[in-house]
């Protein structure tokens, strides 16, 4: 194989989709026509919308998912897939399709975030690879969002890959980017995605110096007066005026990561003014989330830096969401397991707003319906893959960026709070027609 060839992504599921897979090859049943739909029944303790990201790198996931010798040779070892199944998987292409919410748009309760329509065989072993993309990304893209909204025009920017497994932390830096962070600190997020890079100096870069001063004149030296300086290493008093008197009151930013970030703020804007650094930034870092951040707005604080709590979703790794089978041969099906039910059938969605542009409601509809749109309503699903392949013009990063910065735009501004309540926007439910549900 070529070296530069796309890892598979085959392996990247449970054993029990190949079993389920087995088993329907056995008795003739996979190759009926299913459609599997993904979905959170509910939103994580305290928020009030999900951001749906993502989609664009299950895309190519998906392009990946194929099982080479060396994934069919593994799959052997383990001695629990027969020879038809083996050979089935050697041959395996998805050639379905898949449609669902555009990356950057707002998911509720029961949204039809994605679904995917092919042979139950082709299917059914997406489902893994499926959920870890969108619970992962879903999950951070929704903190990141509210991190977003709480520091109002301030910028924030991305810098947890330290704390996450080093591949997440590409991928949770494309989340926060798509939900409007301005930059990463993680250099491999950067050149995949095109996503600006920030970062300067950690206390080690001070510490190995013989004093503060010397730290800092070898940083300006290096990256230019215009760099941020890292103030709080010793005494954060004392090290804004070394800061001052090496660099100047051009000085770029200072940057504060402990301690009580609203008092050292405003204690930093007032010193930088007197120093006559008036136009010097403040940027403070330190086990960040929305909360704190909220806290900040009314202080002088130019930009904030989040590590653990974006990419850990703040509290909220995951999404929550699920991959059910909804219809099989066109015939709606649907668990009814306690607390754990799904509603049977293709469904599609579309947002209602207010001739202001306020979102009212979201309302589910069986997939086949064909609403009459209102004036103000809004389709929500596209299509994504049709007959395994990439649609034309898929909506690209950027472009979810500004698609999410619209629909925050049109939360009513209850949905926006920090503090616990019902989703931002109703979802209704529209039961498909007795003729339509056999």
């Amino acid at each position: 194989m070529s070296g530069h060839a796309a890892a598979s992504t085959a392996l990247l599921t449970d054993q029990y989709e190949l079993t389920m897979l087995a088993g329907a090859l056995a008795d003739g049943s996979a190759q009926r026509r299913a459609t599997f739909e993904v979905f959170a029944r509910r939103l994580p303790e305290g928020r009030r919308y999900g951001v749906t990201a993502g989609t664009g790198r299950l895309i190519e996931a998906i392009a990946a998912f194929r099982f080479r010798d060396e994934e069919l040779a593994a799959l052997a070892r383990t001695g629990a897939f027969d020879r038809r199944t083996l050979d089935w998987l050697a041959e395996y292409r998805f050639n379905g399709d898949v449609e669902g919410y555009p990356e950057g748009e707002l998911y509720f309760p029961g949204s039809p975030v994605l679904s995917v329509t092919a042979s139950f065989g082709e299917a059914v072993v997406l489902e893994t690879l499926v959920l870890s993309i969108l619970n992962h990304d879903c999950a951070v893209a929704s903190a990141a969002a509210r991190m977003v909204v709480a520091a109002g025009r301030r910028p924030v920017a991305e810098m947890g890959g330290r704390r996450t497994h080093e591949q997440a932390a590409v991928h949770a830096a494309r989340a926060a980017y798509l939900a409007g962070f301005g930059a990463t600190s993680n250099l491999a997020a950067g050149a995949r995605y095109g996503i600006p890079t920030m970062g300067t100096a950690a206390h080690a870069f001070t510490l190995l110096h013989d004093s503060e001063a010397d730290a800092f004149r070898a940083q300006t030296d290096a990256l230019g007066v215009g760099t941020t300086l890292l103030v709080d290493t010793y005494d954060i008093a004392k090290g804004i005026a070394t800061a001052v008197e090496v660099a100047g009151t051009e000085l770029g930013a200072i940057r504060i990561d402990s301690g009580d970030l609203g008092e050292l703020a405003r204690q930093a804007r007032e010193q930088l003014d007197a120093l006559g650094a008036h136009h010097t930034k403040i940027v403070v870092s330190g086990d960040l989330d929305e909360y704190a951040i909220a806290t900040l707005r009314a202080e002088p604080v130019d930009s904030y830096g989040v590590g653990t709590s974006v990419v850990t979703g703040s509290g909220a790794p995951t999404a929550s969401m699920v991959y059910k089978l909804v219809e099989v041969d066109g015939r709606p099906v649907a668990k009814r397991s306690e607390h754990k039910e799904s509603r049977g059938g293709r469904k599609s969605a579309l947002r209602r707003h207010k001739p202001t542009g306020t979102a009212t409601e979201e309302v589910i509809l069986p997939g086949r319906h064909r609403p009459e749109l209102g004036d103000h309503d809004r389709l929500l699903p596209i299509p994504l893959l049709r007959d395994g392949q990439p649609v034309d013009d898929l909506p690209t990063l950027e472009q979810g960026r500004e698609r999410l910065r619209t629909a925050l735009v049109s939360v009513p501004w209850e949905g926006l709070k920090l503090s616990k309540g019902e989703p931002a926007v109703p979802t209704t439910f529209i039961e498909p027609s007795p003729s339509g549900s056999r």
